[in-house]
């Protein structure tokens, strides 16, 4: 049966994604329209277990869309990985008056908020992360703007690449997840990725690549490196030492989870706060809002946890074809 809630909070949790703003705004500004009072939960689990809380109206989300980051800030805190804190985190709530709770985060979020269900409060999620790496979900909040950030940055380098000769390596972000690299290897016209799925290795392949590349007349390579792989200076150092072609490697570090929002970005966060609202008024709870095949669906919070997610092998193939 579908419990009632009048009181619902919203919290960003994990790393921080351009999007998540309009999510917060979309969020509080359909709660208000469907009757319930809204809280924002400040730095997410960690301000939950410090209680810092705040009451949220039309106005405390204006002018907020446009921009990065998160207005209610972010945090990671093991505290809330355990028993403990969980139970603590759901007396809070109840203290408060929360009934129910938005979290915006990856999948160690949606880990959280299936616990907080289990505990009786109402809980919904919203996929936001650059790294495009849960696997409910073909969107997650902020990856557009992080691969067109990404996409711009390469472009920049690949300019001063050609003009010295260079092979540059870029460090693009993705600890676990090659899509960042991956659209960049397609968008950037990159001559290798490394990918963290996908990746064996063998720096002597890379190594005999980029010779057979100057061979055939190329004067710059450019290797796109997912953060899952990482060690790019010492990378360009043995290939430099390898080929006999300067090499330079750039990381473009956290520039990726900061900027305006783009237009993708801000209409499908949008959506999903909107839609997880709406759930939350429904009396739903322990769901993840998704975009699949065009729409936007939900999914219960521990089907979603247990889903496998990888590179899409015929577009790794394509990749491969689009180099030679």
């Amino acid at each position: 049966m579908a419990k009632a809630v009048k009181t619902i909070g919203v919290l960003t949790s994990g790393g921080d994604a351009p999007g998540m703003n309009a999510a917060i705004r979309a969020v509080v500004r359909t709660a208000i329209h469907e009757g319930l009072k809204v809280k924002g939960i400040m730095r997410g689990y960690a301000g939950l277990l410090q209680e810092e809380i705040v009451d949220m109206d039309s106005t405390s989300v204006s002018d907020i869309i446009h921009r990065g980051g998160t207005i209610l800030y972010t945090a990671r805190c093991m505290e809330f990985t355990t028993p403990e804190g969980q139970e603590q985190g759901a007396e809070i709530c109840r203290k408060h008056g929360i009934d129910g709770i938005v979290v915006i985060g990856g999948d160690g979020s949606f880990r959280g908020a299936g616990k907080l269900a289990a505990l009786g409060i109402n809980t919904i999620g919203v996929p936001g992360t650059i790294d495009l790496d849960i696997a409910c979900t073909e969107y997650t909040i902020g990856f557009d703007t992080a691969v067109n950030t990404a996409m711009e940055a390469i472009d920049k380098v690949r300019d001063t690449s050609t003009s010295h000769e260079r092979c540059s390596i870029i460090e693009v972000m993705g600890r676990n997840a090659g899509y960042i690299a991956l659209w960049c290897g397609f968008a950037n016209g990159a001559e290798d990725i490394l990918l963290p799925e996908r990746y064996d290795g063998d720096e002597q392949a890379l190594i005999n690549r980029i010779i057979e590349n100057r061979k055939r007349g190329k004067k710059h390579n450019i290797i796109i490196n997912a953060e899952g792989i990482g060690h790019s200076t010492s990378m360009a150092r043995r290939i430099e030492a390898a080929t006999g072609i300067e090499t330079r490697a750039t990381i473009l570090g956290h520039m990726q989870r900061g900027g305006t929002p783009t237009c993708k970005d801000r209409v499908y966060a949008s959506i999903m706060g909107a839609k997880a609202a709406m759930l939350l008024a429904e009396g739903k709870s322990n769901r993840v809002v998704a975009y699949k095949n065009g729409d936007y669906v939900d999914y219960d919070i521990q089907e979603a946890l247990s889903m496998k997610k990888d590179i899409a092998e015929d577009q790794y193939e394509i990749f491969k074809i689009l180099v030679r």
